[in-house]
Order: C-alpha cells, then sequence, then structure tokens
C-alpha cells in the first residue's frame, strides 16, 4: 500500500503478495475491507497524514467495538521484491515525497526532502519513493542523496534499511536517470507506468492498446537489464480501464521482469467495493500473479481515500484480532513526529479533524464525553495518544468550551489546585457558562479569573495609525543569510518592506499566513510570509518564516 503523509497530495498505495496457501475463512459477523474477500496479502504505503487530497492504498472501513488488541508484533520479515515470506504482512510503501510533493504549495528543497526521508525510514516505511529523477537535476540529486543516505543507514531494533524507489514514465530517458539516482541504495527500486484506460490511450497517448503492452514490456525488461532488481509497473488509471486488457498487460510486465504491479485509481473513480473486485479480478484472472505483489495506489478525488494509510496502520494495530493478524513495520511512536515534520517542511497544515494526526482527533469538548473520559478514558478513545507518539496538554484531553459539563470543570479546577465547596461551585459554574458563551476556548487562565470574580477583558487596539514591525531572514543559494528589519502599517506590510530592503526587487504577496504553536497568554505563533519577484522574464519565489510572541486574545 502507498501512501503519502501530505494530505493534498493525491495516491497512496497497497501492496499484496500472492501466496498458494489457501485462506483462513472469514468469520460472519466481521467488516472487512473488500480486498479480504480476495483474500489477498497487503503491502501498503504511508502518504496522506498532511494532505487533504492525498490518497491511499488500502481501504478498510472503521469497526463498531472499541476493543484494543495487545498481541505481539512479528518481526519484520526478510524483504524480497517479488513475495513476502509472511502472508500476514504489510508492507508500507511511502509517495510523500514523490506523489505528495505535486500537490500545489508544497514543493520542498533537496536538504528538506532528505531530513523527511530520514524520518520515514525512523517511521518504519518499507519502500519510499523519493522523487521523479528525470523531472529536474534537483530532483535527481534529491533522490540520490536519499539513496546514499537513508537507503544504507540501518534504523530501528531490527536494522531496517528501507527501499528507495524513483518514479519514471515508460522511456528509456525516464528509466536512465531513476536508475542513476536510486542505483546507490543497498535496496533500489524503478516504479515505470504507463495509461492504460482507452481515454488515457486515445487522447493523451495516441497510441493502440497492442502499442502500448509493447512499451510495457520493453521497458520493464530494460529497467531489469540495467540492473534493477526490483521493478514497479503501474497501469495509470486502472480504475477506468478494460478488465481483459489489463489482465493481458499485466501478464506480459510480469513476464518482461515486474516484481510489483502497482494498480492506481488514479482519478478516484471507483468505490471501495468496486475497487476491491478489480483487486480480486486481476488476482483470480492474471496469468503468472503468484510472481509478483500486487499493490494498490487509490486517489482521493471524491474523498474515498480517507481511510488509508496512517488510520489503516492504527486500525490494524488496534483491530488485529479481526484482520486476521495483519501487522506492519511501522512504528506508530513516530506518526504524530512525522506528521508534523511534513507540514513543516511542506507548509501545508493539516486539518483539525484529520484522523488520527488532527489537533482535535484526541480533544473532547462536549460535556457528556468529558464525563466519560474522566471515568475511563477506553468510553471514548479506541486508540491511545501514547501509541502514535502525541503528548497531550492534560491527562484526558479534555477542551474547555461552551459545551463542558460540570464534571469536566470541576475535574479541571482539581488540577489547578482548587478546592471548593458545591455551593461556591454552582456559582463559579454560572460565570463560567457565560464566559464560554463568548469564547471558543477557555483557558487556565480564564479558570482563574472567575475564581477570583475578575473576568478577564481582553484590551484590542486597532485602528489605522498603528505600527507594526517584522524582522524576517532570507538565506540564499548559497547559505548566506541576511536579516532586515521594517516597520510598516500591518504585519504584512512591514515584512515586505523588509523583505524589498534584503533582495532590492519589487515583490507581490502571494501568501499570508500566521498559526498558532502554543496556546496561553505567551503565545508563539508561526508566520508564514509567500512573496514573488519580477526581474525581467525569470520570477524567483522567496519564502521566509519568522516566529512572533503574541497575546491570546479572543474576538467577541
Amino acid at each position: 500500500m502507498a501512501s503519502s503523509l501530505l494530505s493534498s497530495p493525491k495516491p497512496s498505495s497497497f501492496s499484496s503478495a500472492n501466496p498458494t496457501s489457501t485462506p483462513r475463512p472469514r468469520p460472519r459477523a466481521q467488516t472487512l475491507s473488500p480486498f479480504r474477500a480476495a483474500a489477498p496479502r497487503f503491502s501498503h504505503g504511508l502518504a496522506a497524514a498532511a494532505n487533504p487530497s492525498a490518497s491511499r492504498r488500502c481501504y478498510h472501513r472503521a469497526f463498531a467495538r472499541p476493543v484494543r488488541a495487545s498481541m505481539a508484533q512479528p518481526r519484520r520479515p526478510e524483504y524480497v521484491p517479488n513475495r513476502i515470506d509472511d502472508p500476514n504482512y504489510v508492507r508500507v510503501f511511502d509517495t510523500t515525497l514523490r506523489d505528495g510533493e505535486q500537490s500545489p504549495g508544497a514543493t520542498m528543497t533537496s536538504a528538506e526532502k532528505l531530513v523527511v526521508a530520514r524520518q520515514l525510514a525512523r517511521l518504519g516505511v518499507d519502500i519510499i519513493e523519493a522523487g521523479f529523477p528525470a523531472s529536474s537535476p534537483d530532483d535527481l540529486d534529491a533522490v540520490r542523496s536519499i539513496a546514499i543516505e537513508v537507503g544504507n543507514t540501518p534504523v530501528g531494533e531490527d536494522g531496517h534499511v528501507p527501499v528507495i524507489c524513483g518514479l519514471s514514465r515508460c522511456n528509456k530517458r525516464d528509466i536512465d536517470a531513476a536508475w542513476e539516482a536510486v542505483r546507490h541504495a543497498r535496496r533500489p527500486r524503478i516504479h515505470t507506468f504507463i495509461a492504460t484506460s482507452e481515454i488515457h490511450m486515445q487522447h493523451k497517448l495516441r497510441k493502440t492498446p497492442e502499442q502500448v503492452v509493447a512499451i510495457a514490456k520493453e521497458m520493464v525488461a530494460y529497467a531489469r537489464s540495467l540492473g534493477c532488481p526490483d521493478v514497479e509497473f503501474s497501469p495509470e488509471d486502472a480504475g477506468r480501464s478494460n478488465r481483459e486488457f489489463l489482465y493481458h498487460i499485466l501478464e506480459e510486465v510480469i513476464k518482461a521482469g515486474a516484481t510489483t504491479l502497482n494498480i492506481p485509481d488514479t482519478v478516484g473513480y471507483t468505490l471501495p467495493y468496486e475497487f476491491g473486485k478489480l483487486i480480486a479480478d486481476i488476482k483470480a484472472n492474471t496469468p503468472g500473479i503468484e510472481n509478483a505483489i500486487i499493490s494498490t495506489h487509490c486517489q482521493n478525488d471524491l474523498g474515498l481515500a480517507t481511510a488509508n494509510t496512517l488510520a489503516v496502520v492504527m486500525a490494524i494495530k488496534c483491530r488485529r484480532e479481526l484482520l486476521g493478524g495483519l501487522y506492519t513495520g511501522i512504528n506508530t511512536q513516530h506518526i504524530t513526529m512525522s506528521s508534523k515534520m511534513v507540514q513543516e517542511h511542506s507548509g501545508l497544515h493539516v486539518q483539525p479533524h484529520k484522523a488520527i494526526v488532527g489537533a482535535n482527533a484526541f480533544a473532547h469538548e462536549s460535556g457528556i464525553h468529558q464525563d466519560g473520559m474522566l471515568k475511563y478514558k477506553g468510553t471514548y478513545e479506541i486508540i491511545s495518544p501514547d501509541d502514535i507518539g502525541l503528548t497531550r496538554a492534560n491527562e484526558f484531553g479534555i477542551v474547555l468550551g461552551k459545551l463542558s459539563g460540570r464534571h469536566a470543570v470541576r475535574s479541571k479546577l482539581v488540577e489547578l489546585g482548587y478546592e471548593i465547596t458545591d455551593k461556591e461551585f454552582e456559582d463559579f459554574f454560572k460565570r463560567y457558562k457565560e464566559v464560554a458563551e463568548k469564547k471558543k476556548r477557555v483557558t487556565d487562565e480564564d479558570i482563574e479569573a472567575l475564581l477570583s470574580d475578575e473576568i478577564f477583558q481582553p484590551k484590542a487596539t486597532c485602528g489605522t495609525l498603528g505600527l507594526s514591525t517584522a524582522t524576517v531572514k532570507l538565506i540564499g543559494p548559497d547559505g548566506e543569510e541576511k536579516i532586515a528589519c521594517a516597520v510598516g502599517t500591518g504585519p504584512v506590510d512591514a515584512a515586505y518592506k523588509a523583505v524589498d530592503d534584503i533582495i532590492q526587487i519589487p515583490t507581490v504577496l502571494r501568501e499570508y499566513s500566521m498559526t498558532s504553536v502554543t496556546e496561553g497568554i505567551d503565545a508563539i505563533a508561526t508566520t508564514r510570509v509567500v512573496v514573488t519577484g519580477d526581474v525581467s522574464d525569470s520570477k524567483h519565489a522567496l519564502t521566509g518564516h519568522s516566529f512572533s510572541r503574541a497575546f491570546s486574545i479572543e474576538n467577541f
């Protein structure tokens, strides 16, 4: 299964070995992925944590009963390109650095890609798709650096070394570039693709099905002839491709040496049950399929890839008793850190309600939920935040607001060290509700002020005459740092002027955003300003980050 930690990238994937052993019967009461009906063995990728349009490579439906499993996880099996020795093992193929980076605004530098690749290795992904080497010299260099450093460095207790993969179209130039980049890794892989749907072959490729099959066979064989032991082939837009043609082209590339067959739903066109049947049909009707791994790659265009990657990894962790003992090599303690790192380097933010890694995933404001959490955490949490490396501000993830009940508010008072009588509490609770109706969140400082009968009213200074200051640091291609300070009629104007002082080029604002890093009266925010300057015929994109300390003030 392939995936990406960006939430806007498109795809993620899922691979499955094809053992000849008879699959175990599925209990009637189980609600499982359609893949289980075909008894495939999965190998999936991890791509969608921070990017809303990221796609994932498998579908699993949520289960009703919140039961956490405590089974010991088996050791990761030795990597073999075209088979998985343990049929219960799920390989994770991560495409954050390739398909994830294709999301508008998510471009990363070579140095940032290397940092993210190191984190993906620590996370435990099996295959890292590091980029598209033929797309640019910079991308080739980035993939080569990742192959040299990350692709040869053991990590974790099991000394895992990830496979480093490079994408290529079905032509020799692309394949040569991909091999030049990944060949330095201990376990290199070339991932080549060509479209197989009628609409793509007719309007994009302008080739006949026979020509497409011939190209695919030739290019897979060429990749193997270079010395690459691991070649993945993708029939682009497989979800809309003719089934019989799909079986035929997959058979031919297996004969040519493909070790993994990635089945992409490129435009997010199919429904989960349709895609599950597609995989089952490919497994049942493709000659030679037992000599390759089936991988899937589902897009999120219609929001159908949501149950992917991160959510699937955690579902396997806490519901393994219903998933037939499936397991991965993922170190879930690194999920939160990986998501935050991709956020930081890509500039794309995770929506608050994102499964597992969103800010609200382990937060509780409803009074009923808070009461249950205070009595027993398992009432409303099927996964412990500790399992994904998340440290909460308080033990129960309680966020005080207008929906909070007496139990949660009283618990907060005890946490802050206050002991009051029942009568005093009822009087306090009335005042609390008045404040909570006006504020999105009630802070510890608000609680303390209410207890002192000093309801805090924040003061705001506004108008057209106030001055703002900005300090900007820009780092040039040679590593030289330049810092400038400026005063303006607002933070954006001040930032503009500071950038102008450094580069001496007229600039145009493209993006301005401020994100809170911490909470409270001395909250720290990250301000992101993206400007472009036009010099002759070339445009230079300049991105700067500045940290500013601000008061946490709500507008009533």
